[in-house]
This record gives C-alpha cells, sequence and structure tokens, in this order.
C-alpha cells in the first residue's frame, strides 16, 4: 500500500510515499510530481521512518516519584494527575499561573485545540517556538501589509532573474528549493548579503560581507541611492504605499560616505548591488533566521520590504519580500494557536471577529481571550519569579534551544508541576519533567501543515503507533475532559482532527487565510492548497501569487513604509569580550536540538559528534591554537570548552558555532527584537582561551 505525507522536517513541504505492509514501512521516496518538491528529498527526509524506531521512546506515560525516579503509569491515572494539578493551581493563584510552551512541529489542528483548551480553557499563558524563529516574519508582514501573509511561492525562486539572500543559507537550510534553483533556473544570479561566508555564499555570483548589525544601515543606504537614481516606481509607491515622502527624508541621511563605517562595504560594492537590481525585471529577496533572530530584527526584515515596494518587486512572479519559514508547520502556529491572534488571525480586541468565535465554537465570550499570549521569554521570566507554577511543554525542548539556557538549569525546581509531552523521553527537557507523555510521530498522526508559501498539505497516518502511545491531539482532547471542559467548550465539535479543521476553516471565512474552498479529505494524496482558496472558488494552478491587484490587507488597501533610527547593539565587543560569536545551521543533517536526527543512523554521519568553533586563521595564529585545539569559550552570560576548526568561513573578529548542540545557547544574550519579541541568537561577544 502506497501513503503519501508532508515531511514534517522544515517548512519546504515536501511530500513523501511511503510503501507500507502489515504496518512495516518498506521504503520511502519523494513525490515525483508534487510541485514542491519535484521527485526531491533532503537526507532527513529520505530517512524520517527512523524516527518511528523505539529507540529513545517509551509504551505508556513516566510519573516522578518522591525519590526522584520516573515510574509507568496508566493514560487514565496521568490525565487524573494533570487535571488534579492544574486545577489544583488556577484555584490557588489564580488564571495566569499557568502556560503552556509549544511549537512549529506539530499539526495545525493540534495548534487550534491546544490553544483552544489551554487558553479559552484554562486561561494559560502559551506561546511556541515559532516565537523563537518566525515571529519577526509574521510582525513585519502584518505591520507592512495589513496581515502575516508571505505573498510568495516556490515557483518565484525557479522564476526570478535576481536572489537576493540576506542571512539565509539556503544549501543548508532549505536544501530542497536550493537544489531546484540551481537545476531550474541557472540563469538566475544570486548574491548573498552575510557576514560569514556560508555554503550558499561560496556558491553565489556575489557575496556582500556586510558588518554585523550593519545590514538595517546597507538597506537604508540602498534604498536612499535607488531613490536618487530613479530606479524606482514612482506612480507605484505615490499611489499603493503609504509613507513615500517621510521614508525619502529618512533615508537621504544614509549616504554612501557613511557605508564603510556602518556596514563594511565599501561604496562601489553597494553600487553595483543597486544597478543589478536596476537591470532585472524580476528581482526577489530572501531571508530567514539570520534577519528574523537578530535585535532589530523586524525594521530590518521591513527594510527588505521597503526596498520591494520601491521596485514594485511584489505582486507578480519571480518576485517578493519572501521570508523562509523554519518549522514545517510554522505558517500554521502563526494563524492557529491562538497564541498572537484568535484562529485565522482574528483579532483579540475585535466585537466583530469575537462575535464570529462565539458562535462557530458556540461559546461564550467571557472565555475568549482578550489579548495575546505573553511572549515565550516573558513565560520563562515568570517561571523564573514563581509567578508561573505549572508548565505543559509540547513537542520541544527548550533547556538547549532557549536563549541563554543555563538559566533553565533546575527548572524542575522553579515550578510546581513540568509536564512534558513528546516523541522522545531523554531530551534535556524531559527529563525534567514530573510527568511525562509520549507521544506519536508525525508518520503515526494525522491533520494538515501549511508550508513556507501558505501551502496547506496533509499529514497521513503511515503507519499505526506502537501500543500505549496516542497522538498529541488525542492527549490534548482527552486532557481537555479530564479538567471537566467538556460542556464549557463544546468538546464534542472537537472529536477528530477533521472536526478542528472545519472549524477552522468556518473560522476563516472572510479573512486574507480564507480556507473555505479547501476540503480536509481532498487534500491527502495531492498536491495541496495555498491559502486564500475560499469557498466555491476555482484553483486554477499549484502556484498563487498575493497582492496581483495590488490591494493590500489594510483598511486603505495600500502597504505602508516603515523605518526607524537603527540602535546601538547592546552587546559590542570590549577588552573582556573581544570576539563577535555567529551562531546558525551546521549542516544539511543537522537538525533543531538533534533529538529528531539521532535515531538515523545515515543521517548522523553527516556531522559530527561535537560541536566546533569555526575560527578566522588570522585570530587562530593570534591565540595560538589549531585544529582541533580545545579552547574555553565565555560569555557573560556561561561557558563552554569546545574544538577549534580554522576556517575561511568566518573574518576576524568573529567565530561561529552551530545552534544544535547544548553549546551555542550556554553563551547566547537574553536579547530580544523589541516589536516580536523574537530573541538574538545570532550574536554576543565571547572571550576564547586555550586550556
Amino acid at each position: 500500500m502506497s501513503i503519501q505525507t508532508t515531511c514534517s522536517f522544515c517548512a519546504t513541504g515536501c511530500n513523501l510515499e511511503f510503501e507500507v505492509e502489515n504496518n512495516n514501512i518498506l521504503s520511502c521516496k519523494p513525490v515525483i510530481t508534487h510541485p514542491v518538491n519535484k521527485g526531491l528529498a533532503c537526507i532527513k527526509g529520505r530517512n524520517i521512518a527512523y524516527q518511528n524506531s523505539m529507540e529513545h521512546r517509551i509504551n505508556s506515560p513516566l510519573l516522578r516519584d518522591e525519590e526522584g525516579k520516573m515510574n509507568p503509569i496508566s493514560w487514565e491515572k496521568a490525565y487524573e494527575i494533570i487535571a488534579e494539578k492544574f486545577i489544583d493551581i488556577n484555584n490557588k493563584y489564580g488564571r495566569g499561573s499557568l502556560a503552556f510552551l509549544s511549537t512549529g512541529q506539530i499539526p495545525l489542528e493540534e495548534m487550534a485545540i491546544l490553544g483552544y483548551i489551554g487558553r479559552f480553557g484554562l486561561g494559560m499563558e502559551g506561546d511556541g517556538n515559532t516565537r523563537l524563529c518566525m515571529a519577526t516574519a509574521a510582525v513585519s508582514y502584518n505591520q507592512s501589509f495589513g496581515f502575516d501573509a508571505p505573498s510568495y511561492s516556490w515557483n518565484d525562486l525557479m522564476t526570478t532573474e535576481l536572489a537576493i539572500f540576506i542571512g539565509a543559507n539556503p544549501a543548508i537550510s532549505h536544501p530542497v528549493p536550493w537544489w531546484r534553483l540551481r537545476k531550474e533556473n541557472k540563469e538566475a544570479e544570486i548574491i548573498v548579503i552575510d557576514p560569514r561566508k556560508t555554503e550558499t555564499a561560496k556558491m553565489a555570483n556575489m557575496w556582500i560581507p556586510v558588518k554585523l548589525k550593519g545590514d538595517l544601515c546597507l538597506l537604508y543606504t540602498l534604498a536612499n541611492y535607488l531613490i536618487e537614481k530613479n530606479y524606482i516606481d514612482i506612480e507605484f509607491v505615490r499611489n499603493k504605499i503609504e509613507n513615500f515622502d517621510e521614508f525619502k527624508k529618512f533615508v537621504s541621511e544614509y549616504t554612501l560616505d557613511k557605508l564603510e563605517d556602518s556596514c563594511g562595504i565599501k561604496d562601489n560594492v553597494l553600487i553595483e548591488l543597486a544597478e543589478k537590481i536596476h537591470n532585472k525585471k524580476k528581482v526577489s529577496f530572501w531571508w530567514t533566521m539570520g534577519v528574523n533572530q537578530s535585535y532589530e530584527a523586524t525594521r530590518t526584515a521591513e527594510a527588505i520590504i521597503n526596498i520591494c515596494f520601491l521596485i514594485k518587486a511584489i505582486g507578480k512572479e519571480g518576485c517578493g519580500p519572501n521570508s523562509l519559514t523554519g518549522q514545517c508547520n510554522a505558517m500554521g502556529s502563526r494563524l492557529y494557536s491562538a497564541e498572537t491572534c484568535l484562529f485565522a488571525g482574528r483579532k483579540f480586541n475585535s466585537e466583530n471577529d469575537r462575535k464570529i468565535i462565539r458562535d462557530i465554537l458556540e461559546i461564550q465570550d467571557e472565555i475568549i481571550p482578550t489579548r495575546a499570549t505573553l511572549a515565550f521569554n516573558e513565560i520563562i521570566e515568570k517561571v523564573e519569579t514563581k509567578d508561573i507554577k505549572g508548565l505543559w511543554i509540547i513537542a520541544t525542548n527548550p533547556m538547549v534551544s532557549y536563549p541563554h539556557n543555563t538559566l533553565m538549569e533546575n527548572f524542575n525546581s522553579k515550578i510546581d508541576f513540568l509536564v512534558v509531552q513528546d516523541i522522545y523521553y531523554d531530551t534535556e527537557t524531559a527529563k525534567e519533567a514530573d510527568l511525562f507523555l509520549p507521544t506519536a510521530t508525525s508518520l503515526e498522526k494525522e491533520g494538515t501543515f501549511i508550508n513556507t508559501e501558505r501551502r496547506l498539505g496533509a499529514v497521513q497516518k503511515v503507519v499505526e503507533p506502537p501500543e500505549g502511545i496516542k497522538s498529541d491531539y488525542e492527549i490534548i482532547l482527552e486532557i481537555g475532559k479530564a479538567l471537566g471542559l467538556n460542556d464549557k467548550l463544546k468538546l464534542d465539535k472537537w472529536k477528530t482532527p477533521k472536526d478542528a479543521f472545519n472549524l477552522m476553516k468556518a473560522i476563516s471565512e472572510g479573512m486574507p487565510c480564507d480556507i473555505t474552498g479547501v476540503e480536509y479529505d481532498n487534500l491527502k494524496n495531492s498536491n495541496g492548497v495555498q491559502w486564500p482558496l475560499r469557498y466555491k472558488e476555482n484553483l486554477e494552478n499549484d502556484y498563487r501569487i498575493l497582492f496581483e491587484d495590488y490591494n493590500f490587507y489594510t483598511e486603505n488597501k495600500k502597504g505602508k513604509f516603515i523605518f526607524e533610527t537603527p540602535q546601538e547593539y547592546p552587546e559590542l565587543p570590549n577588552e573582556q569580550y573581544p570576539f563577535y560569536l555567529i551562531t546558525g545551521r551546521g549542516g544539511v543533517g543537522l537538525w533543531h536540538t538533534l533529538t529528531r536526527t539521532r535515531n538515523m543512523p545515515i543521517v548522523q554521519h553527516t556531522y559530527p559528534k561535537e560541536d566546533y568553533l569555526l575560527i578566522s586563521q588570522q585570530d587562530a595564529d593570534n591565540l595560538k591554537v589549531k585544529d582541533e585545539d580545545l579552547v574555553l569559550v565565555s560569555s557573560k552570560n556561561g561557558n563552554c570548552n569546545i574544538k577549534v576548526k580554522v576556517s575561511d568561513e568566518v573574518v576576524a573578529g568573529q567565530v561561529f558555532i552551530s545552534m544544535h548542540y547544548n553549546v551555542a545557547n550556554r553563551l547566547t544574550d537574553s536579547l530580544y527584537d523589541p516589536y516580536s519579541k523574537e530573541p538574538s541568537y545570532k550574536y554576543a561577544t565571547v572571550s576564547i582561551k586555550k586550556t
């Protein structure tokens, strides 16, 4: 039997076909006809079935006893304990004393029911690790367009004439579309703007080694130059975009003579970049974590959008300000988790939106949240201050992935009750749990993912989970019932993932992300559907472009130039910590905190067992270190011992550590973009000493 499903590793949205017999997976291959991957799959996707191995998995919940030992218990007992503990904490300390931390790695339907039971039912604060990677994109699109609406399709990468990657390394982070670009669009010119000579930069036509924290000034200078040279679509910006005169005046201060000091590049480099932009009809910008995970991330993303407004690189094929999402369903998390918006982008303070929610879900207004959740970092801070007493963590590993993660040491002792719900029982976070709940993999459940280009894809159950292991949807629903929320939340309307999808579908009507024309069952074994697809609307092709009519999702239908004077980064190199630390992906085979790739023997061979420090030859000579030497790397937040690797990827004064091991985030700062609250993972100041 053949079963098609959407890969759960990244937001590319590749579709895979499995041959299954007697509940055993015989083979896995990429779907040749799917418009996303067209017969391609990375090494992680091809080996995804290894996730289902019982290594690191168990068949029953585990409860910590008074001696600290974890003992198996029944599911019924687990639900009973959770209900008792959560109700007791709410009664003692009030609403807001409970919180959940979720992920972009579970289906839309599981996110929806978690937000519903957690925020609507218990008054929980609740955020996801989507905040840690994609909040910037969501906020920037909302502020510039009026809605969190990535306007592009993968097809735009295959048809563009000039692809400008800023803070993005798709050769590693999104290998399948990168391979497609190199194969299908060989004439495209590729420019990389990045302080590190990444794998993508090494293959680009032009690498612009912008100084750390210099990207915002570079973009403002570029905008000024384009305006001065009249390389812009003045009719478009006058008629369709707000604030042009104010923006023009603002960027006039960013002149070529200041460029080298602020950005570390010479004026001829920017001139060459501007001329390339001017001479191409199809120009696209692509960014990811190098922008999103920075101190002024939102304004940097909006500076990219501003450039696209100026040259009218939006609303047409091969163009756009395009933020590449990291996790498989981060787009679903942004819209359907009830964290930063009510479902489908509806607003907490809109009476009309609240009425629609009330009517469709058949609930009382007083249980609908009145505001967005506290951000991820704010939840952690409230754990530190003992204001949050109970925490429910689903499918993520913040003990490793959270910045300045030394704050999370002895995390269990800071709260009254910690529940961790995950595939593997021995992640760094799961080891801290009072109660652990074993969950199904993406190949053992059903639902939908929304990929980075807004495409809904089916998650089909390839095999049944091992006896005793349940899907996140089933667990969350049963917890809701155990809490006595069945009548209050009308949980009979949420019996299955399909039920949840149809509720979200109804709520989406009339919104920019309207999916009333999508049938849950029709997504199976299909090419997927990019939103919006409204009721009775015909789907004419596999790729859909937003803003073709240049009407945006604001009240006046206009986009908006948004800009702000760059701020000095709080942590600059000094005598004590003279080096800049850069963090990022370490290789195609690496994923998140390694927990999902460690069951894949072939994948393991693609990355080292230990992390490493990339350092320039000049700095290595000054420190008298060489390859494989052990050094102590210290920041004001923590320290680690790590081996050295001399590399031309970094320039003098910069070092690099990959993010996947429990190393980099011992050093990173607790600094956040002021608008998105996304952490500034990419930069910290450190010292290095040979041990």
